[in-house]
Order: C-alpha cells, then structure tokens, then sequence
C-alpha cells in the first residue's frame, strides 16, 4: 500500500517542477513530500484533505500546499464508477524552498516571500475573485522555460504573498511533525474512512487499521489529529452531503444522508447543523437560490 512519504520525481536541470496530469482520478492514498504545492484544478471533483481539515473541491479552483503536509485530492465516487468516462485534469507547480531554492529565497529582495512561503505549512485555497489571473500566470510558467520560466515562477509567488483574500485550509496552527512509521499508520486510518464512510464504521475496525486497541486509538487519534474519532467521521460524512446537496443530485435528503452513511435522518439532521449551522434543506435551498 503506497502511502507517506511520497517522492516527486526532480529533473537535474530544474528547480521547480511543472506537472500537468490527465487521469480518471485523483491518486488515492494520503501522501505527503518535501515540495511545496501549487495545484490548479482544472477539471475534478471531491474533497481535499490537507492535514486535519477537509474541503470540497471543484473545477477552477487552485490549491496551496505547504512542505510535508499530509494531503489527499479524493474525487467523488461517481469517478470510480463502472463504464465511467469521467477524468482529472490537473497543472501542478512543485518547488523545495529549502533545496536548490534556498540561496534565492534568502536574497534581502526575497525576504516578503519567503516569510508567506514559511507560513504556508497549512494550506491556502485561492479565492475565486483571484482564480483568473492566477490560472493564467500558472498557464504561463508551464510554456515558459529556462529563466524565463523561474521569473515568472517568482512574479507568481510575489502575487500570491501580496493577496490578503486567501483562505487557510486549516484553523490554527497544527503539528505535522510525524516519524513516518506514524504518518503511515494515520494515512492507513484515513485512507480506511474516506473509503468506508458510507458504511457503519465501528470503532473497533477503524482502531484494527491502526494496530491499536479501541482505547489506546482513540487517545492516538485525538492527538494527531486533534479530532475525536466519532467527531472525523462525521465531518467527512457531512461534507460529501453537502455536495450533494449543491449538486442538485435528484435525492431525497432521507436518501442523501444514508448514503453518506448515517443511520437516521433525525441524526443527520443534528450532526449537519452542529458542523455547518444550518439545516440540510436550509444549505441546499442558499445554494438552489444562488445564495
């Protein structure tokens, strides 16, 4: 089972790495790498899990992920499905700041980006008033080349550090600090939910994935990660319903929240509004309504 760490594979003539992927989906396992991450989702589906916060993620929208950051782009469902002809499309620009980049970044001039480079460990997701302009610089980096192509890379970043609109993925701040016996172990657990999270999850199976006893897991859990387990999987539940409900899929609630497996609409109902603040009725109709 391929899990952390993940190796990103570097040219000897180059200090950053443009990737441009077409696939029927997003690979599948919690990963994480030494490069920071600039990822335009050009075409794709699902939800982001960067650390210890999820998020839906659609077409036109552009991702940052800082060093070592555990991370899985999981697309929906309907992506694995039998005779299925949908598929990923994906520019991502991959750089170490503290490989080959270091002298550049520790240039006085350099000083504004480095420190947005430090503070990114967590993540931003671009706003979409920002998406246009920085999609084309993205477009404009993968055609250019040689130092054309890492004065651009620079103009990127100084338009990036300079943008106040952008979204941290991840409240606070959060140690990712694992050995990587320990992150394989996580990447193992989550990898196990956001496969099975329309199935009952037991307590004792998820622990199993671990190699932990129920109780000896839940302490683990809450520690490198700072959810409770019952808490995690509820989030991850909630937030494949709402994009259900937003994407106008031709469901009943009732039949919504079973198949993102809850066992009762009452407990839906609550566990979706203490996680969103609304109801789910109310969040499809703000949607529906364009709001």
């Amino acid at each position: 089972m391929k899990v952390l760490p993940f190796t990103i594979p570097v040219p000897h003539d180059h200090t950053i790495i443009v990737q441009e992927e077409v696939l029927p989906h997003f690979y599948t396992f919690l990963h994480r790498h030494a490069e920071v991450q600039i990822t335009w989702i050009k075409k794709g589906e699902g939800t982001l899990l960067a650390g210890n916060s999820m998020h839906a993620f659609r077409d036109d929208e552009i991702y940052l992920l800082g060093a070592n950051l555990p991370h899985l782009f999981k697309s929906d469902p309907s992506y694995f499905a039998l005779d299925n002809d949908r598929e990923v499309h994906t520019i991502t620009i991959f750089f170490d700041p503290y490989g080959k980049l270091a002298a550049l970044f520790n240039l006085p001039e350099m000083k504004t980006v480095k420190t947005f480079v430090s503070g990114m460990q967590n993540g931003f997701k671009v706003p979409d008033s920002s998406y246009p302009e920085l999609a084309r610089r993205i477009a404009t980096i993968q055609q250019a080349a040689g130092a054309g192509q890492l004065s651009l890379f620079i103009e990127l970043l100084n338009v990036l550090s300079a943008d106040e609109g952008l979204q941290p993925l991840s409240s606070g701040s959060y140690a990712f600090s694992m050995t990587d016996p320990e992150g394989m172990r996580i990447a193992s657990v989550y990898n196990y939910i956001m496969h099975n999270y329309g199935s009952p999850l037991t307590l004792q199976d998820v622990a199993a994935q671990a190699h932990l006893t129920p109780t000896a897991f839940c302490r683990y859990f809450k520690k490198h990660t700072r959810h409770t387990f019952v808490h995690f999987v509820n989030k991850v539940r909630v937030n494949e319903a709402c994009k259900l409900l937003v994407n106008g899929v031709p469901n009943s609630i009732s039949a919504i929240a079973y198949s993102c497996g809850f066992n009762s609409i009452t407990n839906f109902n609550y566990v979706f509004k203490s996680i969103t603040g609304t109801s789910p009725r109310e969040y499809m109709n703000s949607y529906a309504n364009g709001g």
